[in-house]
């Protein structure tokens, strides 16, 4: 018997400096295309650096970039981790 030891949260619930892989943008069509274009995508993979008390942005590294993200948008962001 295989279990499944992939875990699904938000960007939100991501401890600080650990790495996942994007599964899914919960948002509309629009805020979409606004992660693809900054290179944030399903299947990508996504490492949180940071992320400020009380409803604060949420700083990633996304390749060789590193993005800030309202704690909104970071929501919307579902990701995977092993």
């Amino acid at each position: 018997m295989i279990l499944n030891t992939m875990r699904k949260l938000s960007l939100i619930q991501l401890k600080e400096n650990q790495k996942a892989k994007v599964l899914e943008i919960s948002g509309g069509k629009g805020l979409q295309h606004r992660m693809m274009s900054m290179g944030i995508y399903p299947g990508g993979e996504i490492t949180k650096l940071s992320h400020f008390a009380l409803r604060g942005p949420v700083t990633v590294r996304v390749g060789r970039s590193v993005l800030a993200l309202g704690h909104g948008v970071a929501a919307k962001i579902i990701i995977e981790i092993e």
